[in-house]
């Protein structure tokens, strides 16, 4: 978790959220832009963060399994690929199917 800088308040004004906000990391920028479009509500980013493949989160508003799925996302981007896959082979399904 992060606190928002100076920089970012000023940047985002009054739609600066209070709450608790995440850091993570995403596949690539396009990955970014796409959650920020899909939920802005939850997702957004600040001029710090322009260039870089990460979101800034409102883990207020974000569901759990949104959320669990947000941080293995950020860390299969990042994980060596033996690991990665190793892990996406063991794992049952992913994402989760959540519907019954």
């Amino acid at each position: 978790m992060r606190p928002l800088r100076k920089s970012d308040l000023e940047a985002l004004g009054p739609d600066a959220p209070t709450g608790e906000i995440l850091g993570a990391r995403t596949e690539h920028e396009g990955a970014k832009f796409a959650l920020i479009e899909e939920q802005p509500e939850i997702y957004f980013t600040t001029p710090h963060f322009q260039g870089y493949p990460a979101v800034l989160v409102r883990l207020d508003l974000i569901a759990v399994e949104d959320l669990e799925e947000l941080i293995v996302d950020a860390w299969l981007a990042r994980a060596p690929k033996r690991i990665a896959d190793a892990y996406l082979e063991s794992a049952t399904r992913w994402p989760p199917d959540t519907a019954q």
